[in-house]
């Protein structure tokens, strides 16, 4: 079976243009259940991840204290230690680690402790792998490690501008003479093959009754 790490996908990150910046980024699964941990690291391989795997208190204590950790995957329920006390543990050896935690059994108590510690998000089992992939991604981004390329921004500014404009019932020449912009760039904009200015991206958030803040917000969401 070939390593997670060396595969590559239609949907990983390097083929969407979402790339990683300053280096690469670290990330901890903490999971009993080895085939969830490997199936979690299936779902975030990329050549720019270093995964490591934990199973057990042993092998816990021995990966916080080895390293610092971008992003720290965790279950719930981890047999010799409770939720709690590893929580702590995480926040004084890893404070700038941000947290997922991943539960079997939901409940107010854990969620309630998990918000305490300041968890980045809270996920059920069963899950698909692209929750997980997408909450790591969202993480990624919020901390900045995760930026979209100039191409895949224009394609997604481009995407959302197109969705709008046929969730209104326009056609493109509806929107030109709307906004003043002329068919052909404004085609090429949809199409993610031409950057649109700042006062042409008014111009259309305007013709389309949006805030230019609302494209990007669209973008960032589809992420």
């Amino acid at each position: 079976m070939p390593s997670p790490q060396s595969s590559k996908r239609p949907d990983d990150p390097v083929r969407t243009g979402l790339h990683i910046h300053g280096g690469a980024v670290h990330v901890l699964i903490i999971d009993d259940d080895v085939l969830v941990s490997k199936m979690i690291q299936s779902s975030i391989a990329d050549p720019d991840i270093e995964i490591e795997l934990a199973s057990d208190v042993t092998q816990i204590t021995a990966k916080l204290a080895a390293r610092q950790f971008d992003v720290i995957l965790m279950d719930y329920v981890i047999p010799g230690i409770d939720a709690p006390e590893l929580l702590t543990k995480i926040r004084d050896q890893q404070p700038d680690a941000s947290i997922i935690v991943v539960t079997a059994y939901p409940s107010m108590d854990s969620a309630v402790t998990s918000l305490r510690s300041r968890v980045f998000d809270y996920l059920s089992k069963p899950f698909e792998t692209d929750e997980i992939k997408k909450a790591v991604m969202r993480c990624l981004e919020s901390r900045g490690l995760l930026r979209l390329s100039e191409e895949a921004l224009r394609e997604q500014v481009g995407t959302a501008i197109r969705e709008r404009r046929k969730s209104l019932g326009l056609t493109l020449a509806d929107l030109a003479k709307r906004t003043n912009v002329s068919l052909g760039y404004l085609s090429q904009i949809e199409l993610g093959k031409n950057s649109a200015s700042i006062e042409t991206l008014y111009r259309i958030a305007l013709g389309l009754r949006l805030r230019v803040a609302d494209l990007f917000q669209t973008v960032q969401s589809s992420l």
